[in-house]
C-alpha cells in the first residue's frame, strides 16, 4: 500500500512538471502579428502656413490739442461715429500769467506806436496838401501806419487766445475730428489737465479715431516660410472672437527686415481684409491667417506616416500576398503634414502596411 501511494505521489509530481513545461512552452510562442493595411486614396492636398497676429484699422490717429488746459467738455464717447471737423472736446485754458502779462505789454506798446503813427500821418497829410512832400513819400508813411494797425490786431488776437482760446472767428480751444471714422478711445475724462502738442512734445491725446471700414491683418511669419509668400496671395482669417466665421484677405505687404520673436526670426506681413456686412470687426481682434502655399486637386495620396525613408529615397511596404509584403520605392510630391501625394510607384487599388 505504501509503495502504491509513493508511485501515485511521484506520478502527480511528474504530471504537474510536464504540465508546467507545456504551459511555459505555449506561452513562449508569440501569436502571429497581423498588420493593418492602408490604401492610397484620391484627395485634395493643400500646403499652407499660419501667421499669427491681429486685425487693426489701416488708419488710426490720435487727436491732440494745440493749447494746454483742462478738458471742460467732451462731445464724444468710445464707439461713436464722427465726421471730419466735428467737435471732439472743449478746452478751458489755464494760461501762464507771465505769458499773459507779456502779451498785455506787447498790446499796450503796439497801441502807443499806432497812436504815434496816426499823429504823424495827419501831419504828413497837411504837408502833402501843401506840396512840401511828394505823394510817394506820403504813401510810405501811410504804409507804416497800416502795418502798425496790423500789429495791434495781432497783439489783440494773441491776448484773446491766451485768455479765452477764441478771437475773431479763430477758435483754438474747440478740438475737431481730423478724419471721418469711429472713436476707439477717449483716454482723458472731463476735468483732466492736458498738454498742448508742439515741436517740443507730442501732447496729450484727447481721442483715438479710426476708419473701421478699412481693416487690415498684421501678423508674423516664420523666416522658413516667408520666401514662399508673394503679394496678392489669398489668406483665410480665423478670428478668435468669431469662431466659425472666416474672413478673406489679400496679402499686400511683406516686411524686408525680420524681427526677433521668442528666439526666432519672423517677418511682418499685412493683408487687406474683405469685410462682412453682418459681422463687425473690432480693432485688435486676435486672428490666425492660413496662407495657401501650394495645392493639388484630386491627388493620389497616402498617410505620410506609412513612408520608409532611406537617404533621399522613399519606400512603402506593398502587400503581395496575405500579410506578405515587399519594399517598393515610390516618388512623392506635395505634403500637407499628414497626407502626401504619390506621383508614381503605387496604384490606387494596392494595399500597403500601416506603420
Amino acid at each position: 500500500m505504501k509503495r502504491i501511494l509513493k508511485y501515485l505521489i511521484f506520478g502527480v509530481i511528474a504530471l504537474v512538471f510536464v504540465g508546467t513545461l507545456v504551459f511555459l512552452y505555449r506561452k513562449s510562442q508569440q501569436a502571429p502579428v497581423v498588420y493593418q493595411l492602408d490604401s492610397p486614396a484620391h484627395m485634395a492636398i493643400v500646403k499652407k502656413t499660419v501667421a499669427t497676429g491681429k486685425v487693426i484699422p489701416r488708419r488710426e490717429i490720435e487727436v491732440k490739442s494745440q493749447v494746454s488746459g483742462v478738458v471742460e467738455k467732451l462731445y464724444v464717447v468710445a464707439g461713436q461715429t464722427v465726421k471730419k471737423g466735428a467737435i471732439i472736446a472743449r478746452i478751458s485754458l489755464r494760461p501762464n500769467m507771465l505769458t499773459v502779462s507779456a502779451a498785455e505789454a506787447q498790446l499796450l506798446q503796439a497801441r502807443i506806436n499806432l497812436q504815434n503813427q496816426a499823429t504823424d500821418l495827419q501831419r504828413y497829410q497837411k504837408l502833402l496838401a501843401d506840396r512840401i512832400i511828394s505823394e510817394s513819400q506820403f504813401r510810405q508813411y501811410e504804409t507804416n501806419y497800416n502795418l502798425q494797425k496790423e500789429a495791434v490786431a495781432a497783439a489783440e488776437t494773441t491776448l484773446a487766445l491766451l485768455k479765452t482760446g477764441a478771437s475773431k472767428g479763430m477758435v483754438s480751444n474747440m478740438i475737431p475730428a481730423t478724419i471721418d471714422g469711429t472713436v476707439l478711445d477717449v483716454p482723458n475724462k472731463e476735468g483732466s489737465f492736458i498738454l498742448e502738442s508742439s515741436t517740443f512734445q507730442s501732447g496729450t491725446s484727447l481721442a483715438t479715431l479710426a476708419d473701421m471700414n478699412d481693416m487690415i491683418f498684421e501678423g508674423l511669419v516664420d523666416e522658413s516660410e516667408v520666401g514662399k509668400l508673394k503679394e496678392g496671395m489669398e489668406l483665410v482669417l480665423n478670428v478668435g472672437a468669431l469662431q466659425g466665421k472666416p474672413f478673406k484677405a489679400t496679402l499686400e505687404y511683406i516686411a524686408p527686415k525680420g524681427v526677433t520673436d521668442q528666439g526666432t526670426i519672423k517677418f511682418t506681413i499685412r493683408a487687406a481684409v474683405v469685410l462682412d456686412k453682418e459681422l463687425f470687426l473690432r480693432s485688435n481682434y486676435s486672428a490666425n491667417a492660413d496662407i495657401v502655399l501650394d495645392k493639388r486637386e484630386d491627388a493620389l495620396a497616402i498617410n505620410e506616416g506609412d513612408l520608409l525613408i532611406d537617404g533621399d529615397k522613399t519606400f512603402v511596404e506593398v502587400e503581395t500576398a496575405p500579410q506578405k509584403f515587399e519594399k517598393r520605392e515610390i516618388k512623392t510630391g506635395l505634403s500637407d503634414g499628414i497626407n502626401i501625394e504619390v506621383v508614381s510607384g503605387l496604384a490606387p487599388g494596392e494595399k500597403i502596411k500601416h506603420r
